[in-house]
């Protein structure tokens, strides 16, 4: 397992945090864009009011669709900048869910421990143990409930994004196509779904390498 320093980690994602919006699917400030995004959790989300853990929720974009879509979300980033970015767009759109700084990983009890969905977006390339973070989220979802995973291979294209020192060692640095995916998560799903995200609309430009969402149902 690579042995790298979470304070240089957070430290990387505070650096990133004023200019994180910035890009089309992370501010969802394209009204297309934004749309995108609200159809596909929406059609991948139970009926609300269900609770859901947004794990590396970032400056809260996600968390703030389904806050809007009836759901209860927490969010839960090692960033405390990307986390007090994310309380800040929940507060002013009227919302009071909870955001907390902890490992993504392993999330901190407070956030709770028994969810309807958990949802992670583009994670698993910074984990050093995505493995073992996929078994714990799985763990975390009651019965029935489902792991939505929004992922990616950037290295397909080599447009992997730079990080701390020693990322070179993380298992999925890059991004991980959906098959090996799949095969980790299958001996703790009853079902696991692909479907493929190559609408432009959701990136506010055309893409070139794989991405795709995973719905694993407990």
């Amino acid at each position: 397992m690579p042995d790298l320093d979470p304070q240089s980690i957070a430290a990387y994602w505070d650096a990133e945090a004023d200019t994180f919006d910035d890009e089309a699917d992370h501010g969802l400030r394209d009204l297309r864009v934004r749309a995108a995004w609200a159809g596909r959790l929406r059609s991948w989300m139970p009926r609300p009011p269900a609770d859901v853990l947004d794990l590396g929720c970032g400056t809260g974009s996600l968390t703030l669709l389904l806050a809007e879509q009836g759901h209860r979300p927490v969010g839960v980033d090692l960033s405390p900048r990307m986390a007090e970015a994310a309380r800040g767009k929940l507060a002013a759109a009227g919302f009071a869910a909870p955001v907390l700084t902890g490992d993504a990983s392993d999330p901190p009890a407070a956030a709770g421990t028994s969810f309807d969905v958990v949802l992670a977006r583009h994670l698993l390339w910074t984990l050093p143990a995505p493995e073992r973070a996929l078994r714990t989220w799985m763990g975390l979802l009651r019965p029935q409930g489902r792991l939505i995973l929004i992922e990616g291979n950037w290295q397909a294209s080599g447009d992997g994004p730079p990080y701390v020192p020693g990322a070179g060692a993380l298992p999925w640095l890059g991004g991980v196509s959906a098959g090996p995916l799949v095969e980790v998560l299958r001996p703790y799903a009853a079902s696991v779904a692909v479907e493929p995200l190559t609408d432009p609309v959701l990136w506010g430009k055309p893409i070139h390498d794989e991405r795709y969402a995973v719905i694993a149902n407990r």
